[in-house]
């Protein structure tokens, strides 16, 4: 019962996602005005609104967007005369090496320092590590980039400056996001691991004898890991529908830059098919965490509280 009611809240939300896209794109202006010429007249004007179907009442725009939705078609680009959904999957890829190397990267090297940060409360953890984590929080990812690019690749020629490639081009724009990343996921991890091991069963579990290591896995890091798993998610679903500021410093062919792209030019089709597999997305990594939470707390999978 639990599945089939995040399955249908995630449909809920992708729909309700869409439908919002399709409004606020219509608020943008007019997108005729822009592919014509400076001086077009209205006749040309109105020929080519018709022939977008621009020209229609809004319900029958909607009514029509939707049918071609669900056959998965959202349209031809008006920039570039190819369809929507091709050009969105074509950057998807790229988006998906990005999100999924830098997550993966931020948060190996975020959980090692969270736990760290637990278990050797010393002096190296508070005047060395956890100012470090919180400088990595604090800078802004466009100026991390620019200065990983100075030092590694105009510097030292280490790695390439930006572009789409092999691995060494996903080196620099992955590290500058896992930073951010694995900065947020040891400090709240290392608080999460502090406050769980003041909790009354771990205490029960310590004096039943359990080894510390038996007692740190399955009652101690077990019980912290849901306020991280929930902050997993959201720069996962953030993540994946493109980092437009690394995208951009590191030119970066992903779904974030072209996203801006089609909202700079109205480009309606590509912002709808673009919102549209991102909502998929997101809903989905939330679909997935939400579905962890039943294995990480048994009691939320029968419906009973934490």
């Amino acid at each position: 019962m639990r599945l089939i009611k995040t399955l249908a809240g995630a449909c809920l939300a992708v729909f309700g996602a869409v439908t919002i896209v399709f409004c606020v794109t219509r608020l943008l202006g007019d997108p005729a005005a822009l592919l014509l010429p400076l001086g077009a007249s209205d006749a040309q004007l109105q020929a080519l609104r018709q022939q977008l179907g621009l020209d229609q009442p809004l319900w029958l725009q909607y009514g029509h967007f939707l049918r071609q939705a669900l056959n998965g078609d959202f349209g031809t680009s008006f920039m570039q005369g190819r369809p929507a959904l091709a050009l969105v999957l074509e950057r998807l890829p790229a988006t998906l090496a990005l999100a999924g190397s830098s997550l993966t990267l931020g948060v190996l090297l975020g959980g090692a320092m969270g736990v760290y940060l637990a278990v050797r409360p010393g002096r190296v953890s508070r005047w060395l590590v956890q100012p470090l984590l919180l400088a990595c929080q604090a800078t802004p990812a466009f100026w991390l980039g620019i200065m990983a690019t100075l030092l590694f690749s105009v510097s030292l020629g280490w790695l390439p400056t930006g572009g789409y490639g092999g691995v060494r081009h996903l080196v620099l724009p992955a590290l500058t996001l896992a930073a951010f990343i694995g900065a947020s996921v040891a400090r709240l991890l290392a608080n999460s691991l502090q406050q769980a091991a003041n909790d009354d069963h771990v205490r029960t579990a310590r004096a039943m004898g359990l080894m510390p290591t038996q007692v740190f896995i399955w009652h101690v890091l077990r019980n912290s890991l849901m306020p991280v798993l929930t902050l997993v998610g959201i720069i996962a679903g953030e993540l994946l529908g493109g980092s437009i500021v690394v995208e951009t410093v590191f030119a970066w062919p992903g779904s974030g830059r072209l996203l801006v792209q089609a909202i700079a030019n109205k480009d309606f089709p590509v912002i709808q098919a673009a919102v549209l597999v991102v909502a998929v997305l997101f809903v989905s990594v939330n679909t997935l965490v939400d579905l962890l939470y039943g294995w990480l707390d048994p009691r939320l999978s029968q419906g009973g509280k934490r």
